[in-house]
């Protein structure tokens, strides 16, 4: 057997342990039903959106009405998305370090021949794992409901979908390394200030674009790739209405909470050198610390 199977082997135990753990806390079935809740609520109001909506055509009839209204619903349910999922990653790596180690449940797994960097890549993989699936569940749970209610869907549905897990598992990233330094708590409240500030440069960067002011726009696009999740978030809003043209597209790519931008080809390769980046700063940080 070779040593990068022998190394590997230790993390896809502890990767499968992770996931039954996460899976048998309670907190999922409270997940469960919140988001349950939460599908009930979008189905309602796109019901509305979208028989309220026919027929409109806006001033000069140059908006297409029910495209900008499943845009716009899609765009909601994509924060909605992107935030739920991002509480869940939250959850699963608040106390992967520090919380652990000061609990006691740490220092049994980081003996030979397993690892600190082993334990760390298994317990994001475990979360990037099991809140792809999350995300995966409710993003086509969305899209079924904007197809039933208003007919409407995407142009581009794997690309977004794809891009939003990434994003989530990006901020679980954030967390592990959060929680290299602080409590359980401390680290909870820095990533969603993390994410909160992501997802206010983004708006403001729309806001920029609205009324033409460049600087606020560049100042958005660089904050945007120092937290990729929001340039991932936005390049999947932007897949989300592609094929789009004229006043609609104006319309839609502005969003109800931060609109889209496409990234490029260099963005998936830069994200991929961001977490293995996030990783080796993670595991020297760890492997610093006594534990």
């Amino acid at each position: 057997m070779t040593p990068l199977v022998e190394a590997a082997r230790p993390i896809v135990v502890l990767a499968g342990w992770a996931v039954r753990e996460s899976l048998r806390r309670r907190v999922f079935v409270i997940v469960a039903l919140l988001t349950v809740a939460f599908i009930a609520l979008y189905a309602l109001g796109c019901h509305a959106a979208f028989r309220q909506i026919r027929g409109f055509a806006g001033p000069g009839g140059g908006i297409d009405g029910h495209e900008f209204a499943g845009a716009t619903l899609n765009g909601l349910a994509m924060f909605a998305v992107l935030f739920l999922g991002s509480v869940l990653a939250s959850f699963l790596t608040l106390s992967t370090v520090r919380g652990d180690a000061e609990n006691g449940l740490l220092q049994p797994l980081v003996v030979r021949p397993v690892g600190r960097a082993q334990v760390l890549v298994a317990r994001w993989l475990a979360a990037a794992a099991v809140c792809t699936a999350y995300v995966a569940l409710v993003y086509a749970a969305v899209l079924v409901v904007l197809r039933a209610t208003g007919g409407w869907s995407p142009d581009r549905i794997v690309g977004p979908g794809l891009r939003l897990a990434l994003a989530v598992s990006m901020l679980a990233a954030l967390c592990v390394l959060g929680s290299v330094v602080f409590t359980a708590t401390a680290n909870g409240i820095a990533t969603f200030m993390v994410l909160g500030s992501g997802l206010f440069a983004g708006l403001l960067g729309q806001v920029g674009h609205g009324i033409g002011n460049r600087g606020l726009e560049h100042a958005a696009h660089v904050v945007s790739w120092v937290l990729p999740f929001e340039a991932l978030y936005q390049d999947a809003l932007s897949l989300t209405t592609v094929d789009q043209h004229g006043l609609t597209s104006f319309l839609v790519q502005l969003g109800p909470l931060g609109g889209g931008q496409p990234a490029g080809r260099w963005l998936l390769p830069y994200v991929v050198g961001y977490l293995v980046v996030l990783a080796g700063v993670a595991i020297a940080a760890t492997a610093r610390r006594d534990l």
